[in-house]
């Protein structure tokens, strides 16, 4: 049986002689927070927008819950729930009368709105604003609302445009802990250029460069893409500089303090167990190495510049 709700097949897109996204082919499943990463300028809108049916592709195709966006597109969007970039709101509206109209633009029977209404309110920890104008909400809030219109109708598939974008820290760390709560429920799909968002929103994440994917995996993956090239050491007896310079594949040593360094090494992680033999050897008196992961800025950087691959 196949549980995936999303399938986008050959997506590409042009604007004018420029292409947008090249060829972009991926499959979501049903349930979970995916996230798609990338650049700003790198695509991700425009494939949303096409998944949602607010842009025509130039070629390509994508399914929404076995409907074709372009031969059944209403049965297609009421499977959706989209937040664009741009919260679609209605400021001089309250809380309650913005959503009571969603609702109808959803299509729930005019006996059902209130509940729906009611529902997506708390889900979106928004009900004790019900009353309140939208205009006079903070940008925290606003998003919630703004999820709030996503979810209305309960889609199958909730897509996400750069939900935390202008938020301050204590509004992003509750936006996600919203979109995780619905991942528990739903598919969500889930768009950023900041990686640290990503990396603490998403169990896996496709990231598109240049319109093109160049990398589709478990966020675990993506973290560990890179070899780590570099580990911190503490010793209670340094030797000098020089001699930890001198050591095979050690590329170069940063002085953290006085008994604290940084080794940036070549070759593989296997250099820790060597220096652990030299340390007792020449008498360092280790008390700690650790190996350091890559950041996600490099991965970013490095999947940026590699051969496109689906």
């Amino acid at each position: 049986m196949n549980n995936n709700i999303v399938r986008l097949t050959g997506l590409s897109h042009r604007y004018g002689t420029s292409w947008a996204i090249r060829d972009i082919n991926f499959e979501i499943s049903e349930h979970g927070v995916l996230g798609l990463l990338g650049s700003n300028g790198a695509g991700k809108s425009t494939t949303m927008n096409i998944m949602c049916g607010v842009l025509n592709q130039t070629e390509g195709t994508v399914e929404v819950g076995g409907f074709t966006m372009q031969d059944n597109p209403i049965a297609a969007k009421k499977l959706i729930g989209f937040l664009p970039q741009n919260a679609p709101l209605y400021m001089e509206l309250t809380v309650k009368e913005y959503l009571t109209q969603c609702a109808y633009l959803r299509l729930i029977s005019k006996k059902d709105v209130p509940y729906a209404v009611d529902k997506a309110m708390a889900k979106c920890g928004v009900s004790h604003f019900k009353n309140r104008l939208i205009s006079n909400l903070s940008g925290g809030y606003k998003q919630r609302v703004g999820i709030a219109q996503a979810i209305i109708h309960e889609p199958r598939l909730v897509v996400l445009d750069e939900p935390t974008n202008g938020l301050d820290p204590n509004q992003i760390t509750e936006v996600r802990k919203l979109i995780k709560a619905i991942g528990e429920e739903k598919s969500v799909i889930f768009s950023s250029h900041i990686l640290s968002e990503i990396q603490a929103t998403c169990s896996h994440v496709k990231m598109v460069e240049n319109g093109k994917m160049v990398f589709a995996d478990s966020m675990d993956a993506f973290n560990n893409y890179i070899e780590p090239d570099s580990l911190v050491m503490s010793l209670q007896n340094p030797p000098p500089i020089a001699a930890l310079e001198n050591l095979d594949e050690v590329n170069s040593v940063e002085v953290i303090s006085d008994t604290k360094f940084r080794i940036h090494f070549s070759g593989g992680p296997e250099i820790c167990e060597r220096l652990i033999y030299r340390g007792i050897e020449q008498d360092w008196k280790m008390r700690e190495i650790t190996l350091e992961k890559s950041s996600l800025d490099q991965i970013f950087a490095q999947l940026s510049n590699k051969s496109p691959k689906n």
